[in-house]
């Protein structure tokens, strides 16, 4: 009997360990990046998950074989109903445990009902208190980010509760600047146009699709064993050595699949388009009928249909010559 390699890939990448279940379907953006931009704008957006199309574009990228030709690509359909400004976050250092601390929350003095659906002991009464108290210590303030409400009732999707989170802004020239924008939209609605553009480079954070406990052939992609194999054929070889006497987080084992919180970087927005302009419906299996301004996104995203999808501006440098918009030709719509 021969023996065996000596040197073989690991099965499964550890990077994503440990694989367990995501804390909430509305995740959290734990970096934002920094734009050089005069106009201030929030650095992210929000939608929901429609389905999947494909299209046919125009390849313009200069160094691509196929420029000048027509070609095929798969897009994901992201709707994007306007996100609601519930108020103002103003974040100072903490220079005893370097990190940011929360210093303020401006609550808008007159927030919709479906917005309680979520935050019930939600109170409006030191608003213009507090609004005053941040633009008092504006030399102390570090970042602002704005408390939005997704507005579900808005789009095809059948819910009536928000998510609430935060948007960092960006750009300006100043905090003062951010400060001014903040409140000019406190109270109101930011659009995704007033935040992404058609041929913009994004990165997506979503909680991809769960698929429960399951087995360490599924989980982690190693082989079966022989058909000789003693009791069961899709384990692992050998849980480890006798010493130590335990077993390593290395070994592959079943568990928890899916539902897990990813990035994805460098996806392209292909078109911005309003559903309500356009003629005929477009409804999508398992989430409902378009009724506000949708995204294409190059390839696929994290998650089923009707799950939040989160965007921001990418983090990791890209070549100005692939954010260039691109000139569309054939959108296919699947039928419902």
């Amino acid at each position: 009997m021969g023996a065996r390699k000596k040197h073989a890939p690991k099965r499964g990448s550890l990077a994503f360990s440990p694989r367990k279940r995501a804390r909430s379907l509305n995740p959290t953006i734990k970096f934002w990046p920094s734009i050089t931009s005069t106009e201030v704008k929030p650095l992210g957006f929000a939608g929901y998950k429609a389905g999947m199309a494909h299209i046919y574009y125009v390849e313009e990228y200069k160094y691509s074989p196929y420029v000048g030709q027509e070609v095929f690509a798969p897009v994901t359909i992201v709707e994007t109903p306007p996100l609601f400004v519930i108020g103002i976050n103003a974040y100072v250092m903490d220079g005893v445990h370097n990190r940011l601390r929360l210093f303020k929350t401006a609550y808008a003095e007159s927030v919709p009902d479906f917005v309680k659906r979520r935050i019930v002991t939600l109170s409006t009464a030191t608003a213009k208190m507090n609004l005053e108290e941040i633009e008092k210590n504006l030399d102390m303030v570090k970042i602002l980010r704005l408390l939005v409400s997704t507005q579900p009732v808005k789009a095809g999707i059948h819910k009536k509760t928000p998510e609430v989170f935060e948007l960092q802004l960006g750009g300006g020239s100043s905090i003062q600047d951010q400060f001014n924008y903040a409140v000019g939209k406190l109270g109101g609605e930011v659009d995704v146009t007033e935040v992404f553009k058609p041929g913009d480079v994004i990165d997506v954070i979503a909680v991809t699709k769960g698929k429960g406990f399951q087995g360490p052939v599924k989980r982690w992609g190693i082989k079966l064993l022989s058909h000789k194999s003693r009791k069961s054929r899709r384990k692992p070889g050998a849980l480890g050595p006798w010493k130590p006497s335990a077993t390593k987080y290395t070994v592959p084992l079943g568990g928890q699949t899916g539902f897990h919180r990813r990035t994805i970087y460098h996806i392209k927005i292909m078109d911005i388009r309003n559903a309500e302009e356009e003629e005929g419906q477009w409804p999508f299996r398992r989430y409902g009928v378009l009724r506000s301004k949708y995204l294409l996104l190059k390839g696929s995203v994290p998650g089923p249909a009707k799950r939040l999808i989160k965007m921001r501006f990418t983090v990791r440098p890209v070549d100005e010559e692939l954010m260039k918009p691109v000139t569309i030709t054939y959108i296919y719509r699947p039928p419902h």
